[in-house]
């Protein structure tokens, strides 16, 4: 780790509070930060050096994975915390920041590499780049980086258009985005598991996986971004970013300790060979849906239309089911099924591999409906189950499901936010949305973008509470397939490893 000087603009919001400071925080704990290290938090009020330090502080508290319990480490930690007013649209206001960086770096005595980190809104990403360059603040001797959040834009042209406008400032090199998904320790591991398991290995491919289900549902509604999203949706706001992520990380074939350059080109590839759909025909591949009123854990919530801040009419998707395609030697022929929902019965991210069955030999017995599937749960519990079929000893002629879990509940792991920042100080780029993905990803969407703002495509209801609408689940039934795990097993026996610090 190097020395750096951690410019943070949004530095009293929301983000901030309770992912970044907290993230900083068990890195500082785990000696992942250099001696030098600053933060130089940015806002428009009027806020000492002192209640700064102290709004750091009770963050810490609230929000952090381990208990703030030793005084003395955190006083150390928050030495590393300055306040400097700011607003965006005054250039002024970059030149005394420069001068405090400056100042900073002095007292510290280190090469003077910068870290821009916006936990902003997007609108601000142009200004805030913009001044950077026109000020001097990335006219460092050492490396400067520039960290931003998702959305990248609101479509194809808006994120053309801003990629090019930050590009005036920083080299593709320099631009880390950050997506959160791709911080979360089981979806770093995608890759490593199907890489290092030789017998994973040989099955990741079209002549033994019947299909891929992908998976993020949320229990909560708007809450208080209505404002924000009755203008994006789903679709822009999970499934152009994470959801696609996803699949490009379940999908790459990696060589063994694969560089980050590696890993970009083979994301990019997966991108490339994912078939585009006819914009005329978006219904036959996808389903969007807008909860109803229902009730979440036996509690009624209201439907949609009735959120505070949303119009009567509105046609906003809060629900999107896809099936979509890889045309490539490994892929060709096993459908993706990708939803993401808000109002959902659970609140899961996980994927689902679906095993072909072998070829049935003639026999008098009937086997039950109990396939060979592969699970990664990534939010919010963490694991690998592997579900076989296997005979029941106690019922003759009948199948059961034995599952061997693998679950990562019991070892304290860092979050994404860790991860992340930890990568984008150490310049490792791997986990982060290269500028070819968020272009192919809004590329692959935006015909879906404009069958939805010609209201070619069914809006279909769902009630709060459910798996979304019925006709997500047709979508995989005109295949032959339904998805899985919609509802616990109960039968299930079951062979738990609870050790996996080694897998």
């Amino acid at each position: 780790m190097e020395a750096t000087t951690f410019v943070l603009f949004g530095a009293t919001g929301d983000l901030a509070r309770r992912k970044i400071y907290p993230a900083l925080y068990n890195l500082f704990l785990d000696h992942k930060l250099h001696n030098s290290f600053a933060v130089i938090g940015l806002g428009r009020r009027e806020v000492t050096d002192e209640a700064y330090q102290a709004m750091v502080e009770r963050s810490l508290r609230d929000f952090s994975r381990r208990e703030v319990k030793d005084t003395a480490s955190v006083r150390s930690f928050l030495k590393a915390f300055r306040y400097n007013v700011l607003d965006v649209g005054h250039t002024e206001d970059y030149v005394k920041l420069l001068e405090r960086v400056e100042q900073v770096e002095t007292g510290m005595g280190s090469t003077p590499n910068r870290m821009f980190y916006l936990s902003v809104g997007p609108e601000f990403f142009e200004p805030i780049a913009l001044n950077i360059e026109a000020s001097g603040l990335g006219a460092a001797k050492g490396w400067k980086r520039l960290v931003i959040e998702k959305p990248f834009g609101h479509d194809l042209q808006s994120a053309q258009e801003l990629n090019l406008t930050l590009s005036k400032a920083f080299t593709e090199e320099e631009i880390y985005r950050i997506d959160h998904y791709l911080g979360k320790p089981m979806v770093q591991e995608l890759d490593v598991f199907q890489q290092t398991n030789p017998v994973l290995h040989a099955l990741w491919n079209n002549r033994y996986i019947a299909n891929v289900q992908i998976t993020a549902a949320e229990t909560v509604g708007v809450e208080e971004r209505a404002g924000y999203y009755d203008h994006v949706g789903a679709l822009r706001d999970m499934f152009q970013n994470h959801m696609l992520q996803l699949l490009m990380m379940l999908a790459i074939r990696l060589p063994k300790d694969s560089s980050a350059d590696e890993v970009r080109f083979k994301k990019r590839e997966v991108m490339e060979a994912l078939e585009p759909l006819d914009e005329a025909n978006i219904e036959a591949s996808v389903i969007r849906g807008q909860y109803t009123a229902g009730a979440i854990k036996g509690i009624p919530v209201p439907g949609y239309r009735s959120e505070a801040g949303i119009s009567a009419g509105s046609m906003n998707d809060t629900f999107i089911a896809a099936r979509l395609q890889i045309d490539d030697p490994f892929w060709k022929g096993v459908p993706f099924y990708i939803r993401t929902g808000k109002r959902m019965k659970e609140k899961s991210t996980r994927i689902v591999i679906e095993f072909k069955e072998p070829l049935k030999q003639s026999s008098t017995v009937e086997e039950d409906d109990i396939p060979n599937l592969l699970v990664f749960e990534i939010s919010p519990n963490e694991g690998i189950t592997l579900q076989l079929k296997a005979r029941d000893p106690r019922n003759k002629g009948k199948f059961k499901a034995v599952h061997i879990d693998f679950h990562t509940s019991s070892i304290e792991v860092p979050e994404a936010y860790e991860n992340l920042i930890h990568d984008a100080l150490n310049g490792d780029p791997s986990f982060f949305a290269h500028w070819n993905e968020v272009e192919l990803s809004w590329k692959w969407v935006q015909p879906i973008l404009n069958a939805f703002a010609g209201n070619s495509v069914p809006l279909y209801s769902y009630a709060a509470g459910s798996h979304g609408p019925a006709e997500s689940d047709q979508l995989l039934a005109q295949d032959g397939h339904h998805w899985w795990l919609d509802a616990p097993v109960d039968e299930a026996s079951e062979i738990t490893l609870p050790d996996a610090s080694n897998f």
